[in-house]
C-alpha cells in the first residue's frame, strides 16, 4: 500500500488498497480503479 505506480492509459497512481494477491485498488488524482492480477500496464515507480 501508497507504492506509487504509472498506467499507460490513467498515468500516475498510487496503490490505496489490496485485495490478498488477485486485485489492487489504485487512485489516480481522485479516480479510483481496481486491477486484477496479472498487472501487464501497471509499472511501479
Amino acid at each position: 500500500m501508497g507504492d506509487r505506480v504509472s498506467h499507460d492509459q490513467y498515468g500516475l497512481g498510487r496503490i490505496v488498497g489490496v485485495e490478498g494477491e488477485d486485485a489492487v485498488v489504485i487512485d489516480f488524482a481522485g479516480r479510483q480503479g481496481r486491477f486484477l492480477s496479472p498487472y501487464p500496464k501497471l509499472a511501479k515507480l
